[in-house]
Parts: structure tokens; C-alpha cells; sequence
């Protein structure tokens, strides 16, 4: 019998928010030296968490949870990443991870949108507009919906990342969900120096009064595109398959990705991993991937943002069963691969996300376990070790795990 050498893949599933401690720069993110550390806090908040997976491989080696205990026999290579670009949300994370370190942080707006901005955005919705302040989603549609349903103003609104995010109901006697999406990608297209937002967010919602409002999972990103080649680009390139789980198409612009599920919420990112890794459903699901490349957002999105440490801790339990199921899929020449792009710590008071350490789990036939790594320079070891696992050259961002 011929026998071939196992095809490699590598995995790599960014836990949205979950960070892993407060980085030592911080302070000058404005917030309190110390204070996040989001995987820590939401475990003290539900006195422990039960994560037997997660635990067999090492995370409670990455930093303090309560209920998941340190392992000196963890089967991972086990540690955390510092973040050396300058911002604290999805796509600056997730750039550097494949090897792009933005230096110069992405404008924020602490006091709403100047007018230069918002005239713009006036002449391509022909509208005015409602809000124009830093808010939280859910509140904002909550003191704006009904005027939006009155007047058909979108509600424009911000956050401490660098995000423009206008909020618009389904209807299309209103406003409606594809004038949305042609709002949202025109403005994208508009915005230049100085006012280049990391993301433009298209955020619609349904209900007929501020006691049923809701957003919706239809939200869509439209980002900036990476001002270089990515490691998803050098791997496409090298004839690699990339197959993109959640946002992380939209975080990259559709650049350097072979195939794409963009589904919107966990148990849907789980269900396309899990697709993928049973291969027979083809190309599309990912079957034939060299690199899977996931985001799981509702960490963030759900309870990150609305401080809900007790929805947080669900969610982890639901992932841990998940990492169950990744597990008995792998196959050798597979690595499994567990990080966050910043942290989101419901604890705190803020809303917003933390500037934190993101956790480092892989796990694999190809690692000799323990293999404490302690705390890595940047989160483009990442995309260093997918290159040196898949063959192909290194960036120049970022050092090897292996």
C-alpha cells in the first residue's frame, strides 16, 4: 500500500475580545494601568468556569482563570502576544497577525464626526442624520430609533475604536437593508486623510418602538484595505487555499482569500469549522483548505460591549465543548490554533475594548508538548508560524513558534 504524507493544515480561531491581560502600554489607550483582563475577571465573576478542553490544553497556563487550572503536562505550545501596533480593535489585530503593523493608529472620535465628514455622508444619503456622538449600539437605536422611523435619517454614531457606524431599520419604506449596504460602501469609498476610519459599519435593526428594537445579524464591515501584501496574500500566492470563517474576508477585503463562509455568529462559525474539518462538502466549505482563518465575534459583540461577564462565561463553556469536537477532527499534519485580536472586559465600566495580551494556544502532532513560550514581541508570530508550517517564505513581521 502507497502511503502519502498527511496534507497540512493549519487552523487558526481568534476568540473576539478575549483577552488575556492588561498590556504594559495601556495607559496610553486611556485606561487605568492593570485594570483589563478579560479570560481572568469574567472567571471570578461566575465563581470559576468549567472548561475541561480548553484546560487539557493549556489555557489556564496562558494567564489566572478561576476553575482552570495551570497544566505542567498541557498538550499546546502555551503563552500570550503583546500587540505592538498602535490601536486596540478587529482589524488592527487581525492585520498584524498576518504581518502588518500599523504604527500610526486609525483617527478616533471622542466628540462625534467634524462637519467636513458628515456633509459628505449628507450628500451620499441625501438625508440628514441623527446622533453623530460616541454610544453604545444598543442604546442609540433604543433614543434615535423612533425619529428614525419618523424622519428616515440614519442614525451615524461612534466608539473609542476607529469606527464609523451608521444604524438604519430593515424596511425599505424607511430606509431598508441594501440602501444600507450602498450607503455604508460608498462612504467607504469616500473617506481619505485624515478622516480613513479603520471600519465603516453598516448596523441595521428591526421593531416598531423602543421597546422592541433590535439590531439584527446582518450587520456588514467595510474596512480598510491592508496597505501591503498580507501572509494570507504570500500564501494564496504560493497556491495555498485560504479559507476565510466570519468577518475575517471582510477584515482583509477579500484579499489573499480562496473561499469564504461569512457567517455571522458563533454557533454558525462553529458549524462551518466543523464543515470544513469533515471535508466532503468541497472547495467551498473549506475541505481542501491549507489555512482556516475564523473570527467568533459574539465574545465581543454580545457580551464584551454590553458588560455581561455572566453571557461571556456561557459562551466560553459553548466554545469549550466546540474545541471537543475540533479535536477529535484534527488529523496529523493539523495544528490548532487559539487567540483573540485585543480584549473586551465585561467587568469594567467602560463599553469598549481593552488593550490587552491575546492568548496563545497551538496544538498539534508537530508540537512537542509543554512548550511554555511565555510572552511573544507581536501578534505577527502568528502569521510567521503559518508560513513556516506551510512551507512558504516568512514576513517580515514576527518570529516562529516551531
Amino acid at each position: 500500500m502507497n502511503q502519502t504524507t498527511p496534507k497540512r493544515r493549519f487552523l487558526l480561531l481568534v476568540l473576539d475580545g478575549c483577552g488575556a491581560g492588561a498590556l504594559p502600554d495601556a495607559h496610553e489607550f486611556g485606561e487605568e494601568p492593570g485594570t483589563a483582563s478579560t479570560l481572568t475577571h469574567v472567571a471570578q465573576s461566575v465563581g470559576g468556569l468549567h472548561l475541561p478542553n480548553l484546560q487539557a490544553l493549556g489555557l489556564g497556563n496562558v494567564c489566572d482563570m478561576q476553575g482552570v487550572s495551570p497544566k505542567s503536562d498541557a498538550a499546546s505550545a502555551t503563552g500570550r502576544l503583546a500587540e505592538i501596533s498602535r490601536g486596540k480593535d478587529t482589524v488592527t489585530g487581525h492585520w498584524e497577525m498576518m504581518g502588518v503593523h500599523t504604527s500610526v493608529a486609525f483617527p478616533t472620535y471622542p466628540n462625534g464626526f467634524p462637519p467636513e465628514v458628515l456633509a459628505a455622508f449628507n450628500a451620499i444619503t441625501g438625508r440628514g442624520i441623527l446622533g453623530n456622538a460616541p454610544a453604545s449600539g444598543t442604546e442609540i437605536i433604543q433614543r434615535l430609533g423612533a425619529e428614525h422611523l419618523r424622519t428616515g435619517n440614519p442614525i451615524v454614531y461612534t466608539s473609542a475604536d476607529s469606527v464609523f457606524q451608521v444604524a438604519a431599520h430593515e424596511d425599505p419604506a424607511i430606509f431598508g437593508l441594501e440602501r444600507l449596504y450602498a450607503v455604508c460602501e460608498a462612504t467607504r469609498k469616500m473617506l481619505t486623510p485624515p478622516h480613513n476610519f479603520g471600519r465603516v459599519i453598516a448596523r441595521p435593526f428591526v421593531g416598531d418602538s423602543a421597546d422592541n428594537f433590535k439590531r439584527t445579524e446582518n450587520r456588514r464591515d467595510y474596512p480598510l484595505v491592508p496597505p501591503h501584501d498580507t501572509v494570507l496574500d504570500t500564501l494564496t500566492q504560493a497556491g495555498k487555499h485560504v479559507h476565510a470563517v466570519g468577518k475575517i474576508g471582510e477584515i482583509f477585503g477579500g484579499r489573499g482569500v480562496t473561499t469564504s463562509d461569512p457567517t455571522t455568529n458563533n454557533p454558525a462559525h462553529i458549524a462551518a469549522i466543523l464543515r470544513a474539518l469533515k471535508g466532503g462538502g468541497g472547495d467551498g466549505d473549506g475541505a481542501n483548505a491549507d489555512f482556516l482563518f475564523a473570527n467568533l465575534e459574539d465574545f465581543d459583540m454580545l457580551y464584551g460591549h454590553r458588560n455581561d461577564p455572566v453571557g461571556f462565561a456561557r459562551l466560553l463553556t459553548e466554545f469549550d465543548a466546540a474545541v471537543g469536537q475540533f479535536t477529535a477532527l484534527l488529523h496529523p499534519g493539523d495544528l490548532l490554533a487559539i487567540t483573540a485580536d485585543h480584549g473586551n472586559d465585561p467587568t469594567t465600566a467602560s463599553t469598549d475594548h481593552s488593550r490587552e495580551y491575546a492568548p496563545l494556544l497551538l496544538w498539534g502532532d508537530a508540537i512537542t508538548a509543554p512548550m511554555p513560550l511565555g510572552d511573544r514581541k507581536n501578534f505577527g508570530d502568528w502569521g510567521a508560524t503559518v508560513c513556516d508550517y506551510l512551507g512558504v517564505p516568512l514576513p517580515a513581521l514576527g518570529t516562529s513558534f516551531l
